[in-house]
């Protein structure tokens, strides 16, 4: 029964590579025994992301009011939110019921929580502090500073994560999609018949755009790639090469991702202070942003000098 379990719980796991020690310590234990709860009761990945946004959204509105207690319910709900983010994975591996919609409402699940976190941080700064309620636009424009920022370091930290999965598990274990490829598939569908579809590939499509955008030579790398190696399954001595080569790229993605995000918007939020969250998005996860960027490129065209050689 243990061993059982034990091979379920790394069957749930994309890749210990890419995981944070929070999360092996605590998010993924308890959002694999969510998983198998929901498992047994028939609930399906794409229910759970729905929850996780309503929890996010209220823990994003509780940051609006000064009061401490107010604002630890609200870290509480978002903490809780974080386990179901985890968790609609976790049982999509478990279940088999993995799906592009899945992976859409997985992703845009943070962007809900962050408007409802913004905004509170926005109105509640101008109410309380002098200076900001004389100068009410420069929170606005730093919010959406920080939102295209934030974007951005999202979409890139994801789309070198893939990468990573799809150099250690082949394409059955990553989740990355071509613009090119969205695209054609937006423009075989009509709005009439297929509105909803439609609609997701279109945001789907444009945010993937997005990602390829900023990352341009790990694009040509995959294209490379995906024409030498059926289903990019490469050599193993090849695979534990670029393994190597990427796995140092993992921490720094990582950090652009949620945990420390939230360490940081918890951490201004408890000392009455949660517009100096602003400034971090726009300060030490830029830096991060670009720096990552540029070592990244670099290290993908090596690897692509690598492939083209490699027999």
């Amino acid at each position: 029964m243990l061993k059982n379990i034990k091979e379920e719980y790394s069957k749930s796991i994309k890749s210990f590579d890419t995981e944070e020690n929070y999360d092996l310590c605590f998010t993924r234990p308890v959002g694999f025994a969510w998983a198998l709860f929901f498992r047994k009761i028939k609930v399906t990945p794409n229910v759970i992301t729905i929850i996780s946004i309503f929890l996010g959204v209220a823990g994003g509105i509780c940051f609006y009011f000064p009061n401490l207690y107010i604002n630890i319910a609200g870290i509480l709900l978002l903490v809780w939110a974080g386990i179901y983010d985890c968790t609609d994975g976790m049982l999509a591996r478990l279940t088999g019921q993995k799906s592009e919609l899945g992976r859409f409402l997985d992703g845009i699940a943070g962007d809900f929580w962050f408007v409802a976190i913004y905004l509170s941080i926005v109105l509640r700064s101008n109410n309380d502090i002098t200076f900001f309620s004389d100068h009410k636009w420069i929170l606005w424009i730093g919010m959406a500073a920080a939102a295209i920022c934030h974007s951005a370091q999202a979409a890139v930290a994801d789309r070198y994560r893939q990468m990573h999965l799809l150099i250690v598990n082949g394409s059955s274990g990553s989740e990355l999609d071509s613009y090119d490829v969205l695209k054609k598939r937006y423009h075989s569908l009509n709005w009439k018949r297929n509105f909803f579809q439609k609609l997701y590939l279109f945001l789907y499509s444009n945010y993937t755009g997005l990602q390829e955008r900023l990352s341009p030579k790990m694009e040509a790398l995959y294209q490379v790639w995906g024409k030498k190696y059926p289903n990019f399954q490469l050599p193993a001595e090849l695979r534990q090469e670029f393994r190597m080569m990427s796995f140092p790229f993992c921490k720094w993605e990582n950090f652009m991702t949620y945990n420390w995000r939230a360490l940081f918007l918890y951490t201004t939020v408890l000392i009455g202070y949660p517009w100096v969250y602003l400034l971090v998005e726009l300060t030490i996860f830029n830096v991060v942003l670009v720096t990552t960027v540029a070592n990244h490129e670099k290290t993908c065209a090596k690897m692509m000098q690598i492939l083209e050689k490699h027999d």
